[in-house]
């Protein structure tokens, strides 16, 4: 399946039951890497606009790109009266964007998908000197408790794609890589999610990789769902886990 258009018919379930990213995330990017308000900054992929939103309330402008016309409509839809906010269809790849015209590039849930050479070329044309690219994922914990491992199990057992498309398959050595040499630094956040059934339901179906209905998996898939969430749910919800991973410099 083409990338850009994985999530056109998730958009919904992705808009409801995908997580925002912690506010220590977001002081560490305007305290430390040296995003600011009034700050030119591309979202690149920016899908409906989560992390877009996020960097608006803390006064910057966002140019936000995103090659899927659903989850651009989405995005235009939450954020388009900001004045401070543009979205567009541009990608990694061709941004569209003039020379040297932004201060930081932001690709929150979305470097996986990219062509990375490609990408890497477009985003010293557009970056301003000693401008600073931040790659950050909310990334799902598969061990620390019977529920995460039993989720984690479920999706290697009905998903259509998952172990070739899920973003850890992206490598220390391919993220230093991307970044010029001695600059790359990281940090680490938790994040976390409550979940009803419904909500767990949800969350799942937001996926790219989650079977759709006709599929032959899809039934067996959502009947160990409910078993799962029996098994696991502590006063009717589960505790849905990440760990928020950024990694930044210059390229």
């Amino acid at each position: 399946m083409d990338s850009k258009e994985r999530f056109s018919n998730r958009v919904d379930t992705y808009v409801k039951y995908r997580p925002s990213y912690p506010k220590e995330a977001i002081d560490y990017l305007y305290e430390v890497i040296g995003l600011h308000p009034q700050a030119e900054i591309a979202d690149i992929g920016a899908g409906t606009g989560v992390f877009s939103k996020l960097l608006l309330a803390r006064g910057s402008h966002v140019t936000a790109l995103e090659p899927n016309k659903e989850m651009r409509e989405a995005a235009a839809k939450m954020l388009g009266e900001e004045s401070r906010f543009s979205i567009g269809s541009g990608s990694a790849e061709v941004t569209g964007l003039p020379d040297h015209s932004v201060d930081a590039i932001v690709c929150a849930q979305s470097f996986h998908w990219f062509d990375r050479s490609a990408a890497q070329a477009e985003f010293r044309r557009i970056l301003k000197p000693g401008g600073k690219v931040v790659l950050i994922w909310n990334a799902r914990l598969t061990r620390g408790s019977l529920f995460l491992e039993e989720y984690e199990q479920l999706l290697r057992t009905f998903s259509t794609d998952y172990k070739e498309v899920n973003h850890q398959n992206i490598s220390p050595d391919i993220l230093l890589s991307f970044f010029k040499p001695g600059t790359m630094q990281e940090a680490r956040f938790t994040n976390g999610q409550v979940f009803d059934y419904e909500g767990l339901s949800g969350r799942l179906h937001s996926s790219s990789y989650c079977p759709v209905p006709g599929d032959p998996r899809y039934e067996p898939m959502m009947a160990e769902l409910r078993n799962v969430f029996e098994r696991n749910e502590q006063d009717g919800n589960v505790f849905f886990d990440y760990e928020t991973q950024v990694f930044w410099g210059e390229v």
